[in-house]
């Protein structure tokens, strides 16, 4: 029997419905539960084909349990040793490498030291830094918030420099993103499961959290949601997510991505509305299914992004650019080149007169 197993903290109404949705599909030989941890021994499984992971984000015993479970053959949903090297500035400088729009951003150091350290730790940086450029650079107004976060935590909208210096003054030792803000005509949020299921949702961040998706508009122009779809699929396949969320804020009909590095997303039913709800549980049933019947004891089941796979195999980033490649020029030899230098300076040798006749 192939079992697979939801770890989830606070959440209840996602984490429940994909358990039941599961067993109500009633697939043979595969059933779902909530994960049940009573120990933990190095190497040793713990007894599951799949976990669908919701939590350990916060929980750093649950981060270590899942890395354990991966290495010894579970198919972790995130694929845990990529969410710990993973954050927002490297996605930033990712998307920027494949194509796909993303707003200005700066990286700041913390305004405290972090803990064990002291001014001496920071002998290769430079102070003060060199503030007029990066505030030339990102402009005003603009955001700042961690760049490892999420949920909307510690995120700041600040007006000027003044006002940037006395947000991050209480930032403590948070590295912080200084990032320019997108004047947006749409926005969009995507789920991406499977790096290859999307739904596209009509999304407002300015509202109150439970009304983010209750939106009213006109409705967005096909093309539009096409380049969403192929700028959402493209991220979460680079960077190797099971199930993430992308959001893009459309400046001058140009989808901008603003945040794709959610590996445990919102899902709750009262936030994202029944339909989105149906959609997401029934998605991630179905593929929590797919990849229990894929999963192979003994082996690595973890999704690697193309990011890792292009590295581990040298290659380029963009293995199938479109981009014409331009041919490279033959190299000329000493003696051609003063052939042709002979060549271009030496006047045109005269045609000899016809002979009289």
């Amino acid at each position: 029997m192939k079992k697979i197993g939801i770890l989830f903290g606070q959440e209840r109404s996602f984490p429940e419905a994909v358990i039941e949705r599961i067993n109500q599909k009633a697939e043979k030989g595969i059933t779902a539960e909530a994960v049940k941890i009573d120990k933990i021994f190095q190497n040793v499984p713990l007894g599951y084909s799949v976990i669908i992971d919701r939590i350990s984000q916060d929980v750093p015993f649950y981060r270590a349990s899942l890395k354990n479970a991966a290495i010894t053959g579970t198919a972790v949903i995130n694929n845990p040793f990529w969410w710990s090297a993973d954050e927002k500035f490297f996605n930033n400088a990712l998307a920027e490498q494949i194509g796909v729009p993303v707003p200005k951003t700066a990286l700041i150091p913390s305004r405290e030291h972090p803990t064990g350290t002291t001014g001496e730790s920071f002998s290769n940086l430079t102070m003060p830094l060199d503030w007029d450029a990066i505030f030339e650079y990102t402009g005003f107004p603009a955001y700042m918030k961690p760049y490892d976060g999420g949920g909307w935590r510690d995120v700041y909208k600040l007006h000027d420099k003044e006002d940037f210096f006395d947000k991050h003054s209480g930032t403590q030792q948070l590295v912080m993103l200084l990032q320019e803000e997108i004047i947006f005509e749409e926005y969009f949020r995507c789920y991406c499961i499977g790096g290859k299921y999307v739904r596209i949702m009509q999304y407002d961040p300015r509202n109150p959290h439970h009304l983010r998706y209750a939106t009213e508009g006109k409705s967005p122009d096909p093309k539009l949601l096409k380049t969403v779809e192929e700028y959402t699929l493209k991220l979460c396949k680079y960077l190797g997510y099971d199930f993430n969320t992308v959001e893009f804020a459309v400046r001058d009909g140009v989808p901008i991505a603003i945040d794709f590095c959610n590996p445990a997303p919102d899902a709750d039913i009262k936030s994202v509305g029944q339909e989105n709800f149906d959609w997401v549980v029934e998605t991630t049933a179905n593929y929590a299914i797919e990849r229990a019947k894929a999963q192979k004891d003994g082996q690595d089941n973890l999704t690697w992004g193309e990011y890792i796979k292009s590295s581990v195999g040298g290659k380029p980033l963009i293995a199938n650019s479109n981009v014409a490649k331009v041919a490279a020029p033959k190299k000329v030899t000493a003696t051609e080149k003063a052939k042709t230098a002979t060549t271009e300076k030496a006047p045109a040798k005269p045609k000899k007169a016809a002979a009289k006749k």
